[in-house]
Order: structure tokens, then sequence, then C-alpha cells
């Protein structure tokens, strides 16, 4: 635990301190915020709020996680040094979409394709490390089988070797690109990512820990409800940087922020939730975890759809968050019942993992 305790506080207070520095060389810079013409009104009075926070969020997390290595004398794993490149990869696509915004002035970066491309090949090269490098036991930090509570049957190598490997990448691919973009959809509102990715990352400090307590290769442990995850207390150490990161950054990013963590922080957030639900063997599990993005995310796939078959939408805007600014809603109050939600969302998914350690009676 002491690991973990360490890489919380540390990137939590190289965020807290690190990001008004941040803030004085993006103003200096001239680097800020450009709001979209159609969007709500009251969100005009933001532009020029310094943006690209993001990168506060990253340096702190990596940051932390080494640094926690370094006092706690712990030795680093293959597994979090995947996820860790995986959200720094996602976070430089995220700038230079970022970037152009600023350079040009404009509310609109890198275009759509561009940017899933960036995400494709980053993503592609998780998928390979993590599936070809192994640890001491011979055992990857990704599995080639689709995982819930622990990997299901699904194995995507049963068509063989080359078809399986396309099957693998193409479904690391799908969950990177939709958790990535579910972060960055559900970043409209002050603190709203932040406060969600920070209880997201909360919950895999405990799914690490607990896998690590309850690991199969740890005596006495219960053959039918052990994890085989290679590295799953190193993961709670980078999901406890994480935390502690989007915590000291949220002191910023709350209303009325102080500065935005713009797609640099949303698309590096999204990988690193991706990356730890891909090596802790909780694929399916995110889902759940991340309602709160998947619940924002099927609001625009609703408006898009209803819009091209219909020509009405579903709602005034989307996503989900304006829809209830053009209702009327403070921005506060929509950012706090978030977040309830979001909670919900995770209180459900924790509850669903431990589930069948109370069903079967598994040992602690």
């Amino acid at each position: 635990m002491k690991p973990v305790l360490a890489a919380t506080g540390l990137a939590l207070l190289i965020a807290l301190f690190g990001t008004p520095l941040y803030i004085k060389f993006l103003v200096k810079r001239g680097y800020g915020q450009f709001i979209r013409d159609d969007g709500p009104t009251t969100h005009h009075t933001k532009r020029g709020t310094p943006t690209m926070g993001g990168a506060v969020i990253i340096a702190a997390t990596v940051l932390g996680y080494f640094l926690a290595h370094l006092v706690t004398v712990t030795p680093l794993s293959t597994s979090a040094l995947l996820v860790m490149g995986l959200m720094v990869g996602l976070g430089l696509v995220g700038f230079a979409d970022d970037f152009i915004k600023i350079s040009k002035a404009r509310s609109l970066g890198l275009r759509s394709g561009q940017k899933l491309v960036g995400q494709f090949g980053v993503g592609t090269i998780f998928a390979v490390l993590s599936l070809t490098l192994h640890d001491e036991r011979g055992v990857s930090p990704a599995s080639g089988r689709i995982s819930f509570l622990h990997d299901l049957p699904i194995d995507l190598f049963v068509f063989g070797p080359i078809i399986g490997y396309l099957l693998f990448i193409l479904w690391i691919n799908l969950l990177i690109a939709g958790t990535s973009n579910g972060v960055n959809l559900t970043d409209g509102l002050d603190g709203l990512a932040t406060g969600a990715t920070v209880l997201v990352s909360g919950a895999f400090i405990l799914i690490g820990i607990w896998q690590f307590n309850q690991r199969c290769a740890r005596a006495g442990a219960n053959p039918a409800l052990c994890y085989q995850t290679p590295h799953p207390l190193d993961l709670a150490i980078f999901a406890g940087a994480l935390m502690g990161a989007c915590v000291g950054f949220l002191w910023w990013n709350a209303s009325p922020a102080k500065i935005f963590m713009g797609d640099t922080g949303s698309l590096a957030l999204g990988g690193a939730l991706a990356g730890l639900a891909i090596t802790t063997r909780t694929e399916l599990l995110m889902v759940i975890l991340g309602g709160l993005f998947v619940i924002i995310t099927l609001s625009v796939i609703i408006q898009v759809a209803s819009f091209k078959m219909t020509g009405k939408r579903v709602f005034r805007m989307a996503p989900l968050q304006h829809h209830f600014e053009l209702k009327g809603w403070n921005e506060v109050t929509i950012v706090i019942r978030f977040w309830i939600i979001a909670g919900m969302c995770v209180g459900l998914a924790l509850a669903l993992f431990y589930t069948p350690w109370i069903v079967i009676g598994g040992t602690v």
C-alpha cells in the first residue's frame, strides 16, 4: 500500500502546485480556448481560458509513478509502463489537436479522420506490445481473450494466429477509441471529466490491490477465483498516480475553471483508463465503471442517428450535458449530478467485481 499512497500523494502535490505555474506559462504565450459559436451562450465567457492543461495531468502522473518507485524502492512493471505509454501517446495526439486550434485561432483542430488515425496508430503499438511482452511466468500484460471480471472463454485466437492478431488489434483499438472519445465528449463542463476520472481511477486502485492479494501465485489462493493479472499492484500504483494528478488538477479545473484539460488531457485520460481495463482483465466491466462516459457518448450517437433518419433532434444539444444547460440547469448543478451518476456506476461495477467472492466464498 505504501507505493500506492506515495504515488497518489506525490502526483497530487505535483499537479496542485504545478498547474498554476503552467497557467502562467500558457497565459504568457496566449494559449487560450476557442469556443464553438453554436454552443451554449454561457460558454462565451470562457473564451481565452488557458487550455492544454492535460499536459500537467500527464506529467504529474508520470512523475508521481516514478518517484513513488524511487522512494519505496519497488520494481517497475511492463504492464504499467505500457499503460503509461498509451496515455502519453494519446496525449500527444490530443496536443496536436489543441495546438492546431490555438495556432489557427479556431474551435476545430484535427479532423475526425486524422484523430482516429493517430489513435489507431498508438493503440496498435500498445496492442502488439501488450501481447508480445511477457513477465517471468510467461504471462503477457494483455490477454487474447475478452474479459469481464476475469478472462471469458471468448478466445480471439480461435481462428488461428494471424486472424487472432488482427481481431485482437481491432478489439483493443475499439476499447481505446471508445474510452478516449467518451472522456473527450464528457469534457464539456468545468471539472466534469476530471472528477469522473478520479472516481474510475480510484476503482482501479481497489481492483489492482484486490487482484494482487488474490493472485493465483499466492499460497492458498482459490483456484476458481484467483487472478492471473501479471502486475496488479503496479497497476494500482499507476492508477493512484492518475487519481492524484486528477485531484490536484481539479482544484484549478473546477468551476469557474482557471484552465481546461483540452484534448491533450481527455484523450490521455481515456487511454489510461482503457489501458487499465485491458491489463487488469476487466475490459467489459469498463462499460459499467465508465458508465457516465457511455451515457454521454450514446447521447451523441442517438442525436446524430435521429437527425439523419428523421430530421429531428432528440436533445436540444449533444453531448447530454449541454442539453441540460440549454434547459436552464446551472453548470455546477449538472457537474455534481453527473458526478453522482459516475459514482453510482463505479459502485455498481465494484459490487459486480466482488460478487463472485461473496457468492462462492473466496478467501480474503
